[in-house]
């Protein structure tokens, strides 16, 4: 947990498939929280429906101050804070941003990929995602662009219409 007394992006853990009742439970305590989702048509043995899953299994965001740190554990099914070296990671609002976009807008974009390289610190210019920065991961054909999401171990996949490059 950082030192200041702004309040931070963490990820925390969750038991599995108890991200809803955390997402409310935490949202009840006053703790801004994001849980982003996304619809799957679901096949049960006598039907089909459309249910709202996370995007991310067992991972949940708060933003919080430092005194707020162990408020989250009053909420049943948390596990633990995503930590590096028994500290929680702040992670940049930018890349909470660049998520929430992600997911909110579901845009198909493009790019060139030999304009690119893996690596390479890369700026969105148009459309909603515009001013969202990121780490070129990996480049699969020309379509898609990894941009990782530092310290939770995922990156979000996108399609890209005017990559620029920072720098």
């Amino acid at each position: 947990m950082e030192k200041n007394t702004e309040p931070s992006w963490y990820a925390l853990y969750t038991k599995s498939r108890a991200e809803k009742k955390v997402y409310e439970e935490l949202k009840m305590l006053g703790i801004e929280t994001y849980l982003p989702l996304k619809r799957e048509q679901r096949q049960w043995s006598d039907r089909k429906k459309w249910v709202e899953v996370p995007v991310i299994s067992s991972y949940i965001f708060i933003k919080i101050k430092p005194q707020q740190y162990r408020d989250v554990f009053n909420a049943r099914g948390v596990v633990a804070y995503v930590s590096h070296k028994g500290q929680a990671v702040a992670i940049p609002e930018r890349e909470i941003e660049a998520m929430r976009r992600t997911v909110e807008n579901k845009l198909a974009f493009s790019v060139e990929s030999d304009t690119l390289k893996k690596g390479e610190k890369v700026t969105i210019t148009s459309g909603p995602l515009k001013g969202i920065e990121g780490e070129v991961e990996e480049i699969q054909g020309k379509k898609k662009l990894y941009l990782r999401i530092s310290h939770i171990g995922y990156m979000l996949v996108l399609n890209l219409d005017e990559v620029e490059r920072n720098g």
